[in-house]
């Protein structure tokens, strides 16, 4: 008896899971597959390389022992809130009766082909008792193996209903260790990479900033699967969360050893209500996967940013001279003017007029006043920005200019006349970051203010080429004068800030397609690919140093290609020689910060030759395949290289990272990578300083076998700190 007991008791579970529900979500190689349990609930029960046969995913489900008491289910792809979960929830929900309970029941699901590499796969769940609806998109381009989550949340009920919790993505990974790798740092000191082996309990990295928001931790990371990955091997995950505002990542292990990840908005004082039969769409998390190592991750991730996100991702960008380090706030429109002529003679196609143009009441020499009045400087332009621009022109320069939109300074007319246009508490003290207060976006009378300080100068200025977007202050005092006339809650100031920013943006984008954009926040304070979508470029740090731009350079490459990485030659390190600087600001989008009379006439004659390299090779760099082939952490020089698509033509990069006595610099050859191995090719040393000679004999010939497999020397020492070289094939 008790043997049939147990046959019947397998048949039924057999036929129970038979004909449940199972999704896959597939890209060309890998695949994600969800499970319907017996109770409606949705899990995550495998991620890894696709099957050929998907019927065979159906078996998984019978391979794993998670059925149990209540607490076991940790790998729900939306874990809810105050029912049978006890971890770390994904959606929160306070309903319209003030029960905080919520349980979600799978009630369909749909995929579509986009195109021929795209697909889009939506899952419904609802709440049977509150009839709250959740939809789940999990978007997958199918070349890049790189997957896209987001969420929609639509209030079923009659009342408001309050969302205390609302996730992007809910993932379950099944494996034996979880290496991540995040980043810490401040101002000029982006990027600063730590690396911990995940163990039990929950891993949260945040950020309540509110604007600038990454200053001091980006929304990226790097996590390892099983082991820590390497360029080569190892399983990996590289991800970014697509909002420019605060944001929460949830790493927890459970009771099994397997790691529950949460991705989404901040919580913290961001509650958001929702009106009957409104809906709530969270931020995008963008993810890709490897099996293959940091550099196919990467990889796979520049070419997917270049075709779907980074606004003109595969078009080009132009190089430029930007004032600031030669003036600072100290010029007028004669000294600018002077400056033109550098611009012409570097052989860069844009002058880039930086902080300190603007406002008459409290003229803008200093940080201190003038921020938020737009108009050009009397004393300063008496002839405008037009006059400069056509000045400009009249050079053969194209003319771009700067502006912080979203940003006051107290001491201002507008502060004066729309005091309840600024994010500040009424009754409070206020505390600025760099003398300087941001503008209530939530409110629709200030995106049309943002907006128009952008449409007035190019109503006024129609030639002007470029523009740099600055933002440089967080938010203190966290209060909009507008939510209370409208009787909102204060905890959407957050969140309705970021979606105004992005009104303002989706506004310029429709009217000036064409305009190159660069993305600054005093440095790297606002890196992500909500904001992106928007720019060409982003500035990755204030820092200039060419040492820590290499390391720099090294972490950002990880997550953003080259053609989005805003890279200067200035003088913040007068120590390191101008052909160290140019060289490192030659592998990302260069241009300039220097007063080129300065510059004696060897540094000259090398900046021209450097700029005209740069052009000759900057279409492989902005559209190619990075490898990375040294990292600066292991040994005392760094190199790195980009091939083309149809591996023809390289430019390796190699620099040195450190000042020690007899450091070990390149005593070996360096294994080249993603060349052909039946080519032949030519490698010549590009950005020779006058006077020198390279040791690199152009006129040998090497096999692609031969560089791949054991290599070639790029001479870096002491005397040799920063070696470009070029290789092209010989047909």
């Amino acid at each position: 008896m008790r043997i049939l007991l147990l046959v019947l008791t397998s048949f039924i579970f057999v036929l129970q899971h038979s004909a449940q529900t199972i999704i896959p979500i597939e890209s060309s190689t890998h695949a994600m597959v969800i499970h319907a349990d017996q109770d409606k609930r949705l899990r995550q029960v495998y991620f890894g390389l696709r099957l050929s046969n998907t019927d065979e995913y159906k078996d998984i489900v019978r391979q794993l022992r998670y059925e149990g008491t209540n607490e076991d289910v940790f790998n729900h792809i939306y874990t809810p809130s105050g029912t049978w979960n006890i971890a770390e929830p994904a959606l929160h929900i306070l309903h319209a009766d003030g029960n905080p309970s919520t349980e979600l029941e799978y009630v369909e699901h749909s995929t579509t082909i986009l195109d021929d590499h795209i697909t889009l796969t939506m899952i419904e769940l609802l709440d049977p008792v509150y009839k709250t609806a959740v939809q789940l998109f999990y978007k997958v381009y199918q070349e890049e193996n790189v997957f896209e989550l987001w969420t929609m949340i639509k209030n079923g009920e009659e009342g408001i209903i309050e969302l205390k919790k609302y996730a992007s993505a809910n993932l379950y990974f099944r494996n034996n260790n979880f290496y991540l790798t995040h980043y810490h740092g401040s101002w000029a000191e982006e990027m600063q990479p730590e690396t911990q082996l995940l163990t039990n309990g929950i891993k949260v990295l945040d950020s309540k900033l509110g604007t600038r928001a990454n200053l001091y931790a980006p929304p990226t990371f790097l996590l390892s699967l099983d082991s820590e990955a390497n360029e080569e091997e190892g399983k990996v995950i590289l991800a970014n969360l697509a909002w420019s505002g605060n944001y929460r990542f949830d790493f927890e292990k459970d009771r099994y050893g397997n790691l529950r990840f949460i991705a989404g908005v901040n919580d913290h004082s961001a509650e958001y209500r929702l009106a009957a039969n409104q809906s709530f769409e969270t931020p995008h998390f963008i993810f890709t996967y490897s099996g293959h190592g940091t550099g196919d991750a990467s990889r796979n991730m520049h070419r997917w940013a270049r075709k779907y996100r980074i606004y003109d991702g595969e078009g080009d960008r132009l190089t430029l001279l930007n004032n600031w380090e030669a003036t600072y706030f100290d010029f007028d429109e004669d000294k600018l003017v002077g400056l033109f002529d550098g611009a012409k003679t570097l052989g860069v196609d844009l002058f880039l007029l930086d902080d300190g143009w603007f406002a008459n009441k409290y003229p803008r020499n200093n940080d201190r006043a003038g921020l938020g009045d737009w108009q050009e400087n009397r004393n300063k332009l008496p002839r405008g920005l037009n006059y400069l621009v056509q000045e400009a022109n009249n050079k053969g320069i194209k003319f771009g200019i700067w502006i912080e939109p979203e940003m006051v300074n107290p001491k201002s007319e507008l502060y004066e006349n729309h005091r309840d246009w600024v994010i500040r508490q009424p009754d409070r003290k206020e505390f600025y970051y760099r003398n300087q207060l941001v503008l209530d976006l939530s409110n629709p009378a200030v995106q049309d203010y943002v907006f128009g300080v952008f449409d007035t100068i190019f109503t006024k200025n129609p030639d002007i080429a470029y523009v740099k977007w600055d933002a440089n202050s967080i938010i203190y005092n966290a209060w909009s004068a507008y939510l209370d006339r409208q009787r909102m809650p204060q905890s959407h100031l957050y969140t309705d800030y970021v979606n105004g920013l992005y009104k303002v943006l989706d506004r310029v984008r429709l009217k000036y397609p064409k305009v190159p954009i660069m993305l600054c926040s005093g440095g790297g304070g606002r890196v992500d690919y909500g904001a992106l979508q928007y720019f060409t470029e982003f500035w990755l740090s204030d820092n200039t140093a060419p040492v820590d731009r290499v390391f720099m350079q090294w972490e950002y490459s990880y997550f953003y290609p080259a053609i989005a990485m805003c890279a200067h030659v200035t003088d913040w390190d007068k120590n390191a020689s101008i052909k160290y600087r140019t060289d490192v600001a030659s592998m990302g989008k260069l241009g300039f910060d220097i007063v080129v009379d300065d510059l004696d006439e060897n540094d000259l004659k090398f900046c021209q030759e450097a700029v005209s390299n740069y052009q000759s090779f900057s279409d492989i760099l902005w559209h190619g395949d990075l490898y990375r082939l040294q990292s600066p952490y292991e040994k005392p020089f760094a190199c790195f290289q980009f091939v083309d698509s149809t591996k023809s033509r390289s430019v390796v990069f190699s620099y040195l990272v450190s000042n020690r006595y007899r450091a070990n610099y390149s005593v070996e050859p360096v294994r080249l990578k993603g060349l052909d191995p039946a080519k032949q090719y030519q490698i010549k040393e590009l950005n020779i300083y006058p006077n020198t000679v390279s040791p690199i004999d152009s006129t040998l010939h090497f096999s692609g076998e031969y560089l791949i497999k054991v290599g070639f020397n790029p001479d870096v020492s002491a005397n040799r700190r920063s070696v470009v070289l070029e290789i092209k094939e010989i047909e």
